[in-house]
């Protein structure tokens, strides 16, 4: 091997590596790990029940769901009030304007409740589409995600967790 090829390999290689390990998405972090796609948080019932954050729901995580879901019930009552369910985003940092809720993904965009992009998980696990979940809709949680499972591979996928597209209206 001559002096240059090695100088190029000597070089390169660090470089490369260095461009490989740069181009890494740096590890999640506490909360962080839960967010949802692009700024907005993953809804609660998400974050619940993805214990590791990963935005696919494991076979281990569809059996724990009833228990994960008792999480959010705040005040013990053993159901879970659209308040729990959607709580209100945290308050913006001084300095910051707060958001109104009435943007894209306010109350009544994609993802808000009763509004188009239904988040499969809520439309499973909410039989009779009150808005709230009772205990025995929390107690068949497991078996109510396990509907979702398209391919029955026993876990659910961001495919099979994305929200639905819209419906359009009645005669159209």
């Amino acid at each position: 091997m001559n002096k240059l090829t090695r100088l190029l390999l000597t070089s390169l290689i660090p470089l490369s590596l260095a461009a490989v390990v740069g181009a890494q998405p740096a590890p999640p972090e506490g909360d962080d790990a839960r967010r949802g796609p692009g700024p907005h948080r993953a809804p609660p019932v998400i974050r619940v029940l993805d214990v590791d954050g990963d935005r696919e729901l494991s076979a281990a995580e569809l059996a724990q769901a009833a228990t994960r879901l008792k999480t959010l019930d705040a005040n013990q009552d053993g159901v879970l009030s659209a308040a729990e369910l959607h709580p209100a985003p945290p308050a913006p940092p001084a300095g910051e304007a707060p958001r109104d809720g009435k943007g894209p993904r306010g109350p009544r965009g994609p993802g808000g409740p009763g509004g188009p992009g239904q988040n499969p998980v809520m439309l499973a696990l909410d039989a009779n589409q009150d808005g709230t979940l009772s205990a025995a809709e929390i107690a068949g949680a497991s078996a109510s995600l396990a509907a979702l499972d398209d391919n029955k591979d026993g876990k659910l996928t961001r495919d099979e967790l994305r929200p639905l597209p819209p419906t359009p209206p009645a005669g159209k």
